[in-house]
């Protein structure tokens, strides 16, 4: 039964404890050869229970951004207080206090009333899953069961931060981009459809011959006008089409492979997906987390199809006893090879040598290093070509509306003389 027990420490300091013991008995002994002293012990009842996880985040949902800001200051705020021998209670109590109020707040109340209960730290996060993953809940039990809470929370907070500056990087490559893509769409759509049926009347009128590309933009330019309801419905039907597809997992699967066999961008999503994996499992290896643990929590945190399936066959090679590196250098998801032919042969090294931990991180970061300069080198490219493009097709509809003015002109003009 689970039994409440309110003790005291050598230094006289009050401990609040859920103990699992048959009778009290039992919690006070076990509780004795901790070198507690034991004042009283209570039933917990259900209603307590329910109340001590109420403010769980198990079924709420947290945006990535929000997440990784939450978890990165966590882990390195109470890393700098855990390692100048502030008790984890005082601790968790500094960090509610300068924390607004709001759902993160909450959740680190929680937190520090089941560690004031008796539950461990990775215990308290478990009850917040939107938050806590599995890697940083695996990272801070290792840390707490080998005495070096710190040092895991500061390897936490060096991971999360190293994603914020991924995700960070590759979201400010690809917002001029998107922008140029929107300003592009409507200003299309502005000129074919109300642009051009004004001109439509001006032709009519003048009675003049029109070239092809008039005609057939004069074509498209009132059939959107007339049937603009249509295409939009249309448009928002595929899009919800493609993206129930997408959510689910045969459609997700299909993306995730198509993704990284891309001729251009597939090269570059393969090596941000390769740096994640190779910092995930090296810090959890360097965490002294097992190794089939580590590459399940590794398979976990992914987030594509393809390197899920890889690190599951290295998972079935470890089980059998037999090496990981083939599994991870020799797998392809169609003709594209997920590892480079760099990064295997130095997993290779790396796990004859026993230090594959230490390997992996240096993987992750030269990769992280080549992966910057790349997304730089393909947003210069882009951002022109889109410009291009974008100047082109203004370009053919402006003209297609007055070239035929030009020729009247000309006419015109040639009659006069």
């Amino acid at each position: 039964m689970k039994l409440r027990c309110r003790a005291f420490d050598h230094a006289g300091k009050a401990v609040v404890e859920t103990v699992d013991a048959p009778d009290a008995a039992a919690a006070t002994e076990l509780l004795r050869r901790r070198g507690l002293f034991v004042a009283e012990v209570t039933e917990e009842s259900a209603a307590a229970m329910a109340r001590s996880s109420g403010a769980s985040t198990s079924g709420r949902r947290v945006g990535a951004r929000a997440r990784l800001n939450a978890l990165t200051g966590f882990s390195r705020q109470l890393a700098v207080l855990l390692s100048t021998g502030t008790p984890i209670l005082d601790a968790l109590v500094s960090l509610e206090r300068q924390t607004p109020q709001g759902h993160w707040r909450d959740t680190l109340s929680d937190i520090r009333t089941r560690i004031e209960q008796g539950h461990s730290l990775s215990e308290s996060l478990a009850q917040h899953p939107a938050y806590f993953d599995a890697v940083s809940r695996s990272l801070i039990a290792a840390g707490e069961s080998g005495g070096q809470l710190p040092v895991m929370l500061d390897r936490l907070a060096k991971l999360t931060r190293q994603q914020q500056r991924v995700n960070s990087s590759v979201m400010g490559a690809m917002a001029y981009p998107v922008l140029l893509i929107g300003v592009s769409i409507v200003v299309l759509s502005l000129m074919i459809g109300f642009v051009l049926p004004r001109f439509e009347q001006l032709f009519k009128s003048l009675n003049a011959p029109l070239p092809p590309t008039t005609k057939f933009m004069l074509a498209l330019g009132g059939f959107m006008s007339q049937w603009w309801w249509a295409v939009l419905a249309g448009a928002v039907a595929l899009i919800t089409s493609g993206v129930l597809y997408l959510r689910s997992d045969a459609g997700r699967a299909a993306l995730d492979h198509a993704a990284v066999r891309l001729p251009v961008v597939g090269k570059l999503i393969r090596g941000l997906l390769t740096a994640r994996l190779a910092r995930v499992l090296g810090v959890l290896l360097e965490g002294r987390v097992p190794l089939l643990d580590a590459l399940g929590l590794t398979r976990l945190s992914m987030g594509n199809a393809a390197y899920s399936d890889m690190i599951a066959r290295a998972e079935d090679a470890a089980t059998r006893g037999e090496s990981i590196s083939p599994g991870l250098a020799e797998f392809k998801s169609g003709a594209a090879s997920l590892i480079g032919p760099a990064a295997g042969e130095s997993i290779r090294s790396g796990e004859r040598t026993g230090k594959l931990g230490p390997v992996l991180l240096n993987i992750a970061d030269a990769l992280d290093e080549d992966n910057e300069i790349v997304v730089r080198s393909l947003t210069s490219i882009i951002e022109p070509v889109i410009l291009l493009a974008l100047g082109l097709i203004v370009g053919v509809v402006a003209l297609s509306m007055f070239v035929p003015l030009f020729d009247l002109t000309s006419a015109g003009g040639g009659g006069a003389h």
